[in-house]
């Protein structure tokens, strides 16, 4: 929750000094690149294959050997990235070109984003081997210290905007900055607890190291099957490069807001569900794996559903009171709202992405996501050009959102046809309790909002005061009576 608020926070600085120009459209895509990278690689394909091999470790090998396993991943995992880097630092130009195209006729913003993403791209080094530790210490279930780390990225930006803008030549390049000494913050921030914990790595190459293999044989299918909604979202930036200038800014400004409720409890709760399952699985425990999906599922729904309504009905108001400041104006705002409605969607399909691709890889099933993976992104480029023409950079959210829906359901139908998830009982009386919560916050947040134009003429305070009165009715609103129709949060405790 810390990590998702600075995170906003950072983007209310960034649409301070920046708004939606083309230095912002360049540092959006020049950071883009190996944040998206990370999340395929890191933060997917390789944290869903290393977790379960790592508890398999520790379930039936003692510490020693699982010592020697986490020194050959990082020194295996760590050549391999020092090499990608230093091959797209050289090659900046060229990615530029792959990943935004439409750059390509704008010599200055071409220029300028490959200049960045020279500066940016080790940050998808530092931040692996960050991705690498805080896997460990969340199969420890050591957690704080994991979701804690994300934090430092965003005062380590906010503080590059604040105190570098005015010292550079161009005012921009201070995030490009401030996105490499972050990279490192959050490295060393992490070796203490591994060291606590005896397994403080000492790099060693070995490919040929039986967990290693594992891992290597898991990660490769598993770069579509746990990132194609990131994958969308890329190809989303690269049609958008095309579009009028400030469609790559309104498309980012908007994810960001529908990531807050994803990042809060989406990828909380896969992060606690993925080393549990995998335990489950290496004990044969079928029934516990079932539950434990089935729980993940409910409480996906129970936070999904009512933020994905409360984005759609504050669209407006939410992007006015966050980003409507300094070079920000009514027409960003406009247009960034008409996005954050057909990401929110789908944000409810991608927080059961979260929670349903960990049933998979927990039990080291790849390809079965691989399979729906490429069937979901084959789907979204199909959407993508079909909405582009009518609906420009929000016919790409929307696309996003239904591939997200048509992966989710893949998912869940496959898990469910394999017997890993089994519906446990209660779902009827379930879904009908949340209908009535929704209502009800659905009845208060348009009782109580006002008019566009009313949001756009207020001051930042008094947009911040209106919109914390409207937030916590809608919260009010929702609990209650959730508890009148006999929910009740003990019920969501995993033992």
């Amino acid at each position: 929750m810390l990590s998702r608020v600075l995170g906003l926070v950072r983007d209310m600085v960034i649409a301070r000094y920046f708004g939606a120009g083309a230095g912002a459209d360049a540092f959006f895509v020049a950071f883009k690149i190996p944040n998206f990278l990370r999340r395929l690689f890191a933060e997917g394909a390789f944290s869903q294959a290393f977790v379960p091999v790592l508890s398999s470790y520790r379930q039936g090998q003692d510490i020693s050997e699982v010592k020697r396993l986490v020194d050959a991943v990082a020194g295996s995992l760590g050549l391999v990235l020092l090499a990608v880097t230093l091959v797209a630092m050289l090659g900046a130009p060229v990615l530029t070109a792959v990943f935004a195209p439409g750059f390509l006729d704008d010599d200055a913003k071409f220029a300028l984003t490959s200049e960045m993403l020279r500066i940016t791209f080790p940050y998808l080094l530092l931040i692996s081997l960050t991705a690498f530790a805080g896997g460990i210490l969340n199969s420890y279930d050591r957690f704080a210290v994991p979701a804690f780390t994300p934090v430092l990225l965003n005062l380590a930006m906010i503080a590059a905007a604040i105190l570098l803008t005015p010292v550079m030549a161009e005012p921009v390049m201070a995030l490009a900055w401030g996105v490499f000494i972050a990279g490192a913050l959050q490295l060393f921030f992490q070796l203490p607890f591994l060291m606590r914990l005896g397994l403080l790595p000492r790099p060693r190459v070995d490919y040929r190291h039986e967990g290693v293999s594992r891992i290597l044989k898991l990660m490769a299918p598993a770069l579509f099957g746990v990132s194609v909604s990131q994958i969308n979202l890329l190809l989303d930036t690269v049609l958008a490069s095309f579009l009028q200038t400030g469609s790559v800014s309104w498309l980012y400004y908007s994810d960001r807001l529908s990531e807050l409720p994803l990042g809060v409890f989406g990828i909380a709760i896969a992060t606690v569900i993925l080393p549990s399952l995998s335990r489950k699985r290496a004990a044969e425990s079928v029934d516990q794996f079932a539950a434990t999906l089935d729980w993940a599922v409910r409480a996906v729904l129970l936070i999904g559903v009512p933020a994905a309504l409360a984005l759609a009905l504050l669209a407006e108001p939410l992007i006015a009171t966050l980003f409507h400041y300094g070079e920000v104006t009514d027409r960003d705002v406009m247009m960034s709202a008409q996005s954050l409605r057909a990401y929110s969607a789908g944000l409810l399909a991608f927080m059961l992405i979260k929670v349903l691709a960990p049933g998979f890889f927990a039990r080291e099933d790849t390809r079965t996501p691989v399979k729906i993976g490429v069937i979901a992104m084959v789907a979204n480029m199909a959407f993508n050009l079909a909405l582009i023409v009518p609906f420009a950079h929000a016919g790409l959210a929307l696309a996003t959102s239904l591939s997200a829906w048509l992966n989710g359901y893949l998912l869940w139908r496959g898990l469910r046809k394999e017997g890993a998830w089994k519906s446990q009982p209660g779902w009827t009386r379930f879904l009908l309790q949340l209908g009535v919560a929704n209502a009800a916050l659905a009845a208060v947040i348009l009782g109580l909002n006002g008019p566009v134009a009313h949001w756009l003429a207020l001051s930042g305070l008094q947009r911040a005061a209106e919109m914390a009165v409207l937030v916590a009715a809608g919260v009010v609103a929702y609990f209650v009576m959730l508890a009148i129709a006999g929910v009740r949060l003990r019920q969501f405790r995993q033992k």
